[in-house]
């Protein structure tokens, strides 16, 4: 069998492409750097969704969720914390899948008290449309719907009751029991 000896001049033809573009400059070279590259690395955590402020002591707020089988769970919150953040923080079963956007009405929940109800901001357009899409909805009588990661906790509304419905339009199943 014959080998042919492969010279210099075909041995760069046969070299990956990248090999022929100009070596990275150090970054010392660069008289200015962007400022990510620049700025230390941070170590604060960052906000998370259902993640929320302990209160500090003496301006508890308290909310109470009635879960679908009727049990009341009351919790001592922070005011400006919604109400989908609350319930994620403490495992209740309410979805969120918008992320709080007010896009979806997964975290639809029903305000037990009408002179409660009354005392919370009216509901935006955003939150309207998506209401009408809520499993369940109420809009008269005691029990109203608004969505969960709309209504922020204030002084106003301190005890507020609000029930969880037993379905929602994303999961169409009221057993939460068996998730995947």
């Amino acid at each position: 069998m014959f080998f042919r000896t492969i010279t210099t001049p075909t041995a760069r033809l046969l070299r990956p492409s990248h090999s022929r573009l100009p070596r990275r400059t150090p970054f010392s070279l660069f008289p200015i750097l962007p400022s990510t590259l620049t700025q230390p690395f941070s170590t604060t955590l960052l906000r998370k969704h259902g993640h929320t402020t302990p209160p500090k002591p003496g301006e508890e707020l308290y909310v109470t969720f009635v879960d679908k089988s009727s049990k009341p769970h009351k919790f001592a919150v922070s005011a400006g914390e919604n109400l989908l953040d609350i319930a994620q923080e403490h495992d209740l079963d309410m979805e969120g899948a918008c992320g709080g956007s007010a896009a979806c009405s997964t975290c639809h929940v029903i305000v037990a008290d009408n002179a409660m109800y009354e005392r919370i901001p009216e509901p935006e357009d955003d939150e309207n449309d998506m209401l009408d899409l809520a499993f369940g909805l109420t809009e008269t009588g005691c029990n109203r719907s608004r969505l969960g990661c709309q209504v922020k906790m204030s002084k106003e509304i301190d005890g507020l009751v609000v029930k969880l419905p037993s379905m929602t339009r994303n999961l169409q199943s009221s057993d939460f029991s068996k998730k995947a």
